[in-house]
């Protein structure tokens, strides 16, 4: 099983590719969790583009498609989405019968350095899946104070912390599973379907 990984945050020091990272480190080895790291390559969302895509949201559009699953692990600006994010999704979305979100099962989780953890972008994010047409996993996981919540090995050092976040990791991969079931017992070909 392949997940592909997204932060929402740029920043080279992101808490939230931290967050990746450590979720990376909690799974089984035959999943793989990859982080996708050139967000920032992608152009603003321009919908007269989206018979030609960009190369950089072309690349982002096959890295879903190819994947099993999708989590973003996303921050809060201004309560809400972060730009860079919301772009990558505008770019996912069309045309969205074709898009490589719609039915793919996803997960969001999020870190902010306030108390809140990000969960009103947590909640923004889920609805964008959502109206894309993702499988989306009814589940936060807010990390608050984020800049003091991972130790010397990049963990979480709060263990009841990392066990949510590996209930977050166990829901997507049996979302997964139950995706590629619902596949196989209907002899599904459709790719628009997938």
């Amino acid at each position: 099983m392949r997940l592909l990984a997204i932060s929402g945050s740029l920043r080279r020091d992101s808490h939230n590719t931290a967050l990746l990272r450590a979720a990376a480190a909690l799974l089984p080895p035959e999943v793989e969790l990859a982080i996708y790291e050139r967000l920032g390559e992608l152009p603003p969302f321009n919908d007269e583009l989206v018979s030609d895509r960009p190369a950089a949201a072309q690349h982002l559009w096959d890295e879903i498609d190819a994947a099993d699953g999708v989590l973003i692990s996303t921050p809060e600006y201004n309560s809400s989405i972060p730009g860079v994010l919301k772009n990558a999704l505008d770019w996912m979305s069309q045309p969205l019968i074709e898009s490589p979100l719609r039915n793919k099962p996803a997960a969001v989780i999020g870190a902010s350095t306030g108390m809140f953890g990000a969960v009103w972008s947590q909640a923004e994010t889920r609805k964008v899946l959502g109206a894309i047409g993702a499988r989306v996993v009814d589940r936060e996981l807010p990390i608050p104070t984020a800049h003091e919540q991972f130790d010397e090995h990049g963990r979480l050092s709060d263990e009841d912390l990392e066990a949510e976040l590996l209930v977050s990791l166990n829901q997507l991969i049996e979302a997964v599973h139950a995706r590629a079931e619902a596949r196989r017992a209907s002899g599904e070909t459709d790719p628009a379907l997938a």
